[in-house]
């Protein structure tokens, strides 16, 4: 078995933190960035701002809890 096939898949990990990283920086600042370098402010665009932030906030998670069922999951 190669050793790439050993390694965990720290890309993951990488994705999640910065998603969850995005959220909370968009929910203290009130700006959370969308497509093509938008900016979707808090006061302007409510629900337009806590729907990407959502978004950030499960994608962040989903891809942590993905890499630790990677690395720690029920077949190990």
């Amino acid at each position: 078995m190669p050793d790439s096939a050993l390694r965990p898949p720290y890309a993951l990990l990488i994705f999640g933190a910065i998603s969850f990283l995005l959220a909370v920086g968009g929910t203290c600042t009130g700006e959370a960035w969308a497509r093509f370098g938008r900016v979707v402010y808090r006061a302007k665009e409510p629900r337009k701002f806590w729907r990407l932030v959502a978004m950030y906030y499960l994608g962040g998670i989903c891809f942590i809890g993905y890499f630790l069922y990677k690395v720690y999951g029920l077949s190990n």
